[in-house]
């Protein structure tokens, strides 16, 4: 995504973008993985991540979603398609604080597409569109500077502004999602101590998505910026 500097010949700016955008996407992982990590040493009250979770489930009446593994870590993730959360290993069958509230985070995503939550009907629906533009914006931009064509490099942007709004959407998507699952473990019973570990993960787990967004929100600022002063 970063190639489109050389053909602006190694803008300062650029560059500083570069820069600000790494440290800031290098942050976010390392606070979400040292905070992950921390509290996956810690043991909740009892209960396996899938065992909260399909307690969850079956409260807001989610009984018919599953739970299924999935490989590697922090891969977990709710399918709206099949209706199943798919939980790593660690998360699925681990009891610590944060495969709780890994676990509960995703059954929040299915309960938010049982009762039909907007901002979840949006990104579900931006899906397709933005799968397209990722995959033809980049050559789009280069043809328009190949071309000298401000046109093309016009329609880049405009195609790479998807990608923004979705990460824009998925902000408060994943923020009700969290919402939901710290409501569920305070209520659950779960220690003070552990329900405060739960939600510096889901926290951290956050922090991601405001990182993407604001990278993808820089990164598009920068895209019309250049092709204002290519005119």
């Amino acid at each position: 995504m970063f190639g489109y500097g050389f053909w602006y010949h190694t803008d300062p700016f650029y560059l500083l973008l570069v820069v600000a955008s790494i440290s800031i996407g290098t942050a976010a992982q390392s606070y979400i993985k040292t905070t992950y990590r921390r509290w996956s040493a810690v043991e909740s009250d009892g209960a396996s991540g899938s065992q909260v979770a399909r307690r969850m489930l079956d409260e807001f009446g989610c009984g018919q979603v599953g739970i299924k593994p999935v490989a590697g870590s922090l891969t977990d993730h709710y399918d709206p398609q099949d209706k199943n959360l798919y939980l790593s290993e660690e998360n699925r069958a681990g009891g610590s604080v944060a495969s709780v509230a890994v676990a509960c985070h995703e059954a929040g995503h299915a309960v938010q597409h049982a009762q039909g939550f907007a901002m979840m009907r949006i990104r579900t629906a931006l899906v397709p569109a933005v799968n397209f533009t990722q995959s033809i914006w980049f050559y789009v931009l280069l043809g328009g500077m190949w071309l000298n064509l401000s046109g093309l490099t016009t329609a880049a942007i405009v195609l790479f502004a998807f990608s923004v709004l979705f990460h824009l959407v998925t902000l408060p998507v994943e923020i009700d999602a969290s919402r939901r699952a710290i409501a569920y473990i305070d209520a659950s019973g779960m220690s003070p101590a552990n329900a405060a570990g739960a939600r510096e993960v889901l926290r951290a787990a956050a922090l991601t998505y405001v990182a993407a967004a604001l990278t993808s929100v820089l990164q598009l600022l920068y895209l019309i910026g250049r092709n204002r002063s290519r005119d």
